[in-house]
């Protein structure tokens, strides 16, 4: 028996990230917990560890990721090189891939060495999505400064300006709603990938691909593209229903897992609302509850984590084609912690196919098919 897209197979055991009865738990702390109490820095060593770090470990960890978040010159250049219309996305794959390049680790697969490549792409890859926008911009690529947490690093690498304590916090919570989400297309292709031994930087690349999509992460960035289109609250209902005749999907809603909604929707939609009143851009936010609301009604779908991160990171001053690579940045603590587990309890992951194609029939030489087609025309 087969099942389209896989839903519901269990492929594998993972001590990593659960999804229970709609509830979402990091190595079993719910992720109510963490998004109101915890540091992105906490939940990446949580999640790497399975254990919450020391006031030591913390601290290390924070600048650990700030001196490995510096760029080799030959990557800024590589960054710089790139045409500047190209989707920031194709430019992350690439640039991730070449990382490979520059460390001496690359082809150690012993678990030190792999720790050490999940702690230089994790801290490179917040630098380097940073610097496809800032080169893009045709502005000065920034490094992270030691004094600064992650997610302070990455604004201030973005904007070139220190994050007030609003946007610090607020992405600083996204960084950890979208550290992991059990085995997820991306997860999977990472697992997939490195379950043949290919080395970490492949891993990261499969996933960065799946992510792209807008079935995955690309979701949020055509969330923003439609509340763009929309314009005005007083357009949203006319255009909603409209896609319902036309049978246009509405980005952001509903999920495979999740059937009474998804429990990260709730802090994305409280910093919607508190971000874009700070950013004299409420529309945004009731544009986004009017469809909410029209599409929870009619279709009886639940926003997901991709729908009110639109807005969010709109009213962080983040471009709109700059969301999924954001996605990435977070996502990589939890393609790393599974790249790591798959590595620890190794077996190559070969599913099978049920075959309904042709059935059993011989080959025909090409001499007997050219006669046979003669004798047609004749």
């Amino acid at each position: 028996m087969t099942t389209a897209g896989l839903e519901g197979v269990v492929a594998t055991q993972s001590g990593i990230s659960s999804i229970i009865d709609g509830v979402l738990t990091y190595r079993g702390i719910d992720i109510d917990e963490l998004a109101l109490q915890a540091s992105f820095e906490e939940v990446l060593y949580l999640l790497w560890h399975d254990e919450l770090p020391t006031v030591e470990e913390l601290n290390k960890l924070k600048n650990d990721l700030a001196i490995q978040g510096v760029l080799p010159d030959e990557i800024i250049a590589l960054i710089n090189a790139f045409p500047k219309d190209t989707h920031p996305m194709a430019v992350l794959r690439t640039v991730i891939s070449a990382l490979e390049l520059y460390d001496p680790d690359a082809y150690d697969m012993s678990p030190e060495a792999n720790l050490r490549k999940a702690l230089n792409i994790q801290a490179k890859i917040s630098t380097v999505t940073a610097a496809i926008q800032r080169a893009r911009e045709g502005k000065e690529i920034l490094s992270p400064q030691s004094d600064l947490s992650f997610a302070e690093n990455f604004l201030y690498m973005l904007t070139g300006e220190i994050p007030d304590e609003i946007a610090r916090q607020s992405f600083d919570t996204a960084l950890i709603l979208h550290a992991d989400h059990e085995l997820n297309a991306s997860t999977f292709a990472s697992r997939v990938t490195v379950g043949t031994l290919a080395n970490m930087y492949s891993g990261i690349v499969s996933a960065i691909g799946t992510l792209s999509g807008p079935l995955h992460g690309g979701a949020n960035e055509a969330v923003m593209e439609m509340l763009e289109e929309i314009g005005d609250v007083e357009n949203v209902e006319s255009y909603v229903y409209e896609a319902f005749r036309t049978k246009r999907k509405i980005m952001g809603f509903g999920h495979r897992v999740y059937k009474t909604g998804d429990p990260r929707a709730k802090f994305l939609k409280s910093m919607s609302k508190s971000l874009t009143a700070l950013k004299g851009q409420q529309a945004l936010y009731e544009m986004s509850v009017k469809i909410d609301e029209i599409v929870t009604k009619e279709k009886g779908l639940l926003p997901n984590v991709d729908f009110y991160s639109a807005s969010t990171y709109h009213s962080l001053g983040i471009e709109r084609n700059l969301f999924t690579p954001i996605f990435a940045v977070s996502r990589t603590s939890g393609w790393t912690a599974h790249i790591m587990e798959q590595y620890s309890n190794n077996r190559l992951i070969r599913p099978r196919a049920e075959y309904v194609g042709s059935q059993l029939r011989s080959y025909i030489p090409i001499e007997e098919r050219a006669l046979k087609e003669g004798c047609l025309r004749e």
